[in-house]
Formats: C-alpha cells, sequence, structure tokens
C-alpha cells in the first residue's frame, strides 16, 4: 500500500497568534456538524467519518476535545434537498458557537439563514458558486475548503475506468439531476466520453436519495446493461448502498472517493478526504479562538488520489495493468 504524505499548514499554524491561546481553551465550545445525507443523524456516514475523524483530530491538537470541552450536535437533511433551508433554521435556533457545514448545499443554507455564527464549509468553488467574493478574504461569517478539482477529473476517471476495463464501450453514470450536470460538469463527462469512443448514459436521481431510489436505479441496468458505472461525487449520496448494489449486480464502478474502495468498491479516483478534515478542523480552531471567519482564507484541496482494489477486481475477472498499478496511491490487497 503507498500512500502520499499530507503536507499539514504548517507555516500557517506557526505564525498564526491563535496557536499559543489553543493550548487551553477558556470554556465549553458548542458546534453543530451539519450534512445533507440520511445517514448521519443516526450513525456515523462513511464520506463524513472520514472527513470529521481527521477534522476532530486537529481540533483536539489545538486543545478541543469532544466530551471534554466541546459539544458536537450532528444534524441531517436526510437525504432530501427541501430540508436544507428548515434544517439550517433549526440549527441557527439553537445557537452553537460555530457550524461544519459538509456540502456546498447546506453551506448556501446556512449563509441565508445567519450572517454572525461562524460557519467553516466544504464546498465546490466557493466564488463560482457565489457563496464568497473572495478567497484570500471571504469576508462575512464565512470560510473552509473548496473541493472543486475542475471539469477535467471526469474525463481523467473516465480514462482510468478505461484502462482498467480496455473493452468498455458503455458506461452509466449516476448523478443528481442539478445544475452542474446541466453545466460543464456534465459537458466534460459527456465530451470524455465520445473521445475514448463510449457511449454514456446518466441514471438521475431526483428527490429523496433513500435506498429505494437507487434500487430502482439498479434494477433498470439490469434491462440494459452498462460494462461500468461511474459515480459522482454529490456529498448527498448514500455512498454505502450504491457500493453494495454495485456489488450485488456485479458492476465495476468507479468512485469519487478511497473509503469506497476501502470497503469494497473497485476503484476511486478524487480528492483526499483527510486533507479536508485537517484543514477545516485548522479552521475551525481559529474561529473557536476568536478569529473573524471573514478573514480566514478558504483553502484550496487539489491533490487528487488513485485506489484500487485487488480482491474485487478479482472477483469481477478484471486485472490491473501494471501501469495503472504503479500510478496507484493505494492498492487494496
Amino acid at each position: 500500500m503507498k500512500r502520499r504524505e499530507f503536507i499539514a499548514l504548517v507555516g500557517s499554524a506557526v505564525a498564526s497568534p491563535f496557536v499559543a491561546r489553543a493550548q487551553q481553551p477558556a470554556k465549553m465550545k458548542r458546534i453543530a456538524l451539519v450534512a445533507p445525507s440520511d445517514e448521519l443523524a443516526a450513525s456515523a456516514h462513511p464520506i463524513y467519518d472520514g472527513v470529521s475523524a481527521p477534522f476532530f483530530d486537529e481540533l483536539g491538537r489545538f486543545g478541543f476535545i469532544e466530551g471534554k470541552n466541546l459539544v458536537v450536535g450532528k444534524y441531517s437533511a436526510a437525504g432530501q434537498p427541501d430540508r436544507f433551508a428548515p434544517l439550517a433554521r433549526e440549527v441557527v435556533d439553537t445557537h452553537p458557537d460555530a457550524i461544519y457545514a459538509l456540502s456546498s448545499f447546506v453551506s448556501f443554507a446556512f449563509k441565508a439563514a445567519t450572517t454572525t455564527i461562524p460557519i467553516v464549509c466544504v464546498t465546490s468553488d466557493p466564488v463560482a458558486a457565489g457563496l464568497v467574493s473572495n478567497i484570500a478574504r471571504p469576508g462575512g461569517n464565512i470560510t473552509g475548503s473548496s473541493v472543486d478539482t475542475g471539469a477535467e477529473i471526469w474525463g481523467k476517471r473516465i480514462g482510468l475506468l478505461k484502462e482498467a476495463l480496455p473493452k468498455l464501450s458503455n458506461i452509466f453514470i449516476i448523478a443528481e439531476r442539478t445544475a452542474r450536470w446541466e453545466g460543464p460538469y456534465g459537458a466534460a463527462v459527456r465530451q470524455a466520453a465520445t473521445a475514448a469512443s463510449i457511449t454514456l448514459n446518466a441514471a438521475f436521481l431526483d428527490g429523496k436519495l433513500d435506498e429505494a431510489a437507487y434500487q430502482r436505479v439498479f434494477a433498470a441496468f439490469e434491462q440494459d446493461r452498462p460494462d461500468a458505472l461511474l459515480v459522482s461525487d454529490y456529498g448527498g449520496h448514500n455512498f454505502g448502498t450504491i457500493g453494495e448494489l454495485a456489488a450485488r449486480h456485479r458492476l465495476p464502478a468507479m468512485y469519487p472517493y478511497r473509503f469506497i474502495v476501502e470497503t469494497g468498491g473497485l476503484m476511486s479516483y478524487g480528492i483526499d478526504l483527510d486533507e479536508v478534515g485537517r484543514s477545516n478542523g485548522y479552521q475551525m480552531a481559529q474561529v473557536l479562538n476568536g478569529a473573524n471567519p471573514g478573514d480566514i482564507p478558504f483553502i484550496q484541496i487539489t491533490r487528487l488520489q488513485l485506489t484500487l482494489n485487488l480482491k474485487t477486481a478479482k472477483s469481477l475477472g478484471i486485472e490491473f495493468p501494471a501501469t495503472l498499478l504503479g500510478s496507484a496511491d493505494f492498492i487494496i490487497e
């Protein structure tokens, strides 16, 4: 197994006046962790667990420890987009010291709900989306990390799938029907598929993203079976259910996050969730120590990781070429 080391924001941390103060937080702090998925409220969703574990590790490094001087409320929109706005208002009414918003849609809901409670968020390009006006000095009450990797990542994912499956000719993408699909991201997927001489079809999910919705999608695959699946990186997805159904239907799939491959998915290419969590933990520590979030620069997450699962490949009769294995950041055996 190979792994590139996470390069922390050491220089910023050393220079920050908040580091010395962070060793002994003055009083109990309360934060709200808010996600779009339906799994978070009942138990840790893998994607948010993947972000929150390094997030809380970093907070602990600055002296904020859950159960000791930090209270964490976990909230979920239950996979329902129409819950974003009312949930944001409900959380704001509890008056937390800060909010950790784990998607672009959730971030916008909180922007509309409060101009005073500090918000640390995970979002796409915050300037292009209109969340803030400047990455270096966002202003207002919002900072966070930008996980926008550019539309070209979809071409890379299709290329990697093609490398793993040389005879690939027909793929389905599982995506939410949003403006992103109608904009540059959807166009990039379609263009990449055309360039690779691959037929692309989209399985759109509308409304609540529950298990029944995914089962309907996979049932349709049985009638028009693709060679492989491409799964979008929408944070509201129930990736565990997608992975289980892909395994049950014996469909090779390219995922956006490593944790899905660690639990049995074939391959993934996307951002490092550890880097996201640690970056946001660093920002949240500054906020809890009194910094103005509008003065804290957004952190742009740019490092991408390729993860391959050899056991899953073998079960599907796939042999990864040596070139693909050589370029992998993680190999699950």
